[in-house]
């Protein structure tokens, strides 16, 4: 590409780009100061034309009208900074761009050494993301959310530990990967460099199957065996971490291990009372009062603070006593205060109504885009190379779609359609 005359206005276009993600991006000058850090105009200029969807670079190059090798060399650039995800397949390259989160947030932040300004770009992430509540707000915004809670299998009772589904198990989404890595926790990083994070190990988020190929790739994980990882997970378990996971059935990309103090996810629940930032285990707490002693160590682990400590009346006439009290409607179900508690009056039971999980990252981000009004942009996007499977899949999330929201999310693919048939006819007349 030559050069940029205006750079602003790519930067604006690239940050107008990112909005249209399911997870959005809105303006903000703490944003775009990112931005300027993270992308040179020239990368910006091509970011900005990447679709979300993976493109093979020769086509994305004949896009662009740039030389296919030219252009490698630049995407290879941007993504070892984890500006642009890449694969390698069938002996061809493909590109989509990163989003906000998960994407060149944690990417930024994966790695500890100096190549960017981290102490600047956390300080810049951090007014962008608790400034106000937009960020936040834009990648909460509905039901189907990026991660799900990962309930402690030992939690549970046993007939309930032997019936849950494989998918469910943290251990098992571990143990049928196909590649798993580790690399540092981005939200922990961050806050090291606020003097904001905790005392627990940074090495600690579990890349998996594709997600762990890519982190490898470009050095933002090392890869690690399965015995490793569980090794890691338990490890988590044991510095009182909760897990989350990707929020699908088929192929997780990632298992993290949160604290509620530095997990973004955990923050948008317990600070911003986003009580829906991630989706819910289909299991819940019940407290047990008798067997409560009123120590407060399950309110201390509760990463989302919601197991309060207070005084209850003996009927004795003696003075109250301490008792931990659950609110069970925003119970993240991850059983962490269950199993930290000593006197055994915590269990985990059944939630009564049955938590929904995409099948796959691709259902997920349909059913994203339905909820936030962004299929139009996903689909048009991307068009010239979806297939008709994909649409089949589109049509088949929006069956189990609530009629209203599909209605919402169609009205713009007809106008889209409409006006895409009124511009051709005109044009053969």
């Amino acid at each position: 590409m030559g050069h940029i005359h205006n750079p602003d206005r790519e930067y604006r276009l690239l940050q107008q780009r990112l909005d249209r993600n399911v997870t959005g991006a809105p303006d903000s000058p703490h944003f775009m100061a990112i931005l300027k850090i993270l992308f040179s105009p020239e990368d910006a200029a091509i970011a900005r034309q990447i679709p979300t969807r993976f493109i093979s670079v020769e086509r994305l190059a004949k896009k662009l009208g740039m030389d296919p090798a030219a252009l490698d060399d630049r995407i290879t650039a941007m993504a070892l900074r984890g500006l642009v995800i890449d694969l390698d397949r069938g002996g061809r390259r493909y590109v989509s761009l990163a989003p906000v989160v998960i994407g060149f947030f944690e990417y930024t932040f994966m790695r500890a050494d100096d190549r960017l300004p981290l102490k600047e770009l956390a300080r810049l992430f951090d007014a962008y993301m608790h400034g106000d509540d937009r960020f936040a707000r834009s990648v909460f915004a509905a039901e189907t959310q990026i991660g799900r809670s990962l309930v402690r299998e030992e939690s549970l009772p046993e007939g309930d530990h032997t019936e849950i589904l494989d998918w469910k198990r943290a251990t098992w989404l571990i143990e049928s990967a196909t590649a798993a890595s580790v690399s540092i926790c981005a939200c922990r990083h961050k806050a090291s460099h606020l003097g904001k994070a905790c005392d627990r190990p940074q090495e600690n988020c579990i890349a998996l199957n594709l997600g762990a190929e890519i982190l490898v790739k470009n050095g933002f994980a090392r890869p690690v065996s399965t015995a490793e990882a569980m090794k890691i997970l338990e490890r988590a378990k044991q510095q009182g971490l909760a897990q989350t996971g990707d929020n699908v059935q088929k192929g997780a990309a990632y298992i993290c291990n949160c604290c509620g103090c530095c997990c973004e996810m955990m923050k948008a629940v317990r600070v911003m009372g986003l009580r829906n930032a991630i989706v819910t285990s289909n299991w819940t707490v019940e407290i047990d009062e008798g067997k409560c002693k009123g120590c407060g160590r399950c309110a201390k682990l509760c990463p989302v603070e919601l197991i309060d400590m207070v005084p209850v009346e003996t009927g004795d006439g003696k003075k109250p006593v301490m008792r931990a009290r659950h609110r069970e409607e925003f119970c993240l179900g991850c059983g962490v205060c269950c199993t930290g508690c000593k006197t055994g009056a915590i269990r985990m039971k059944p939630r009564p109504r049955r938590v929904f999980t995409p099948e796959t990252t691709f259902d997920k981000v349909i059913a994203m885009a339905i909820e936030r009004g962004r299929l139009a942009h996903l689909v048009f996007e991307g068009h010239e190379h979806w297939g008709w499977r994909a649409f089949g899949r589109i049509a088949a999330v929006l069956e189990n779609t609530p009629p209203a929201r599909a209605l919402m999310a169609i009205e713009p693919l007809r106008s889209a359609f409409f006006e895409a048939v009124v511009r051709k006819a005109r044009t053969s007349i």
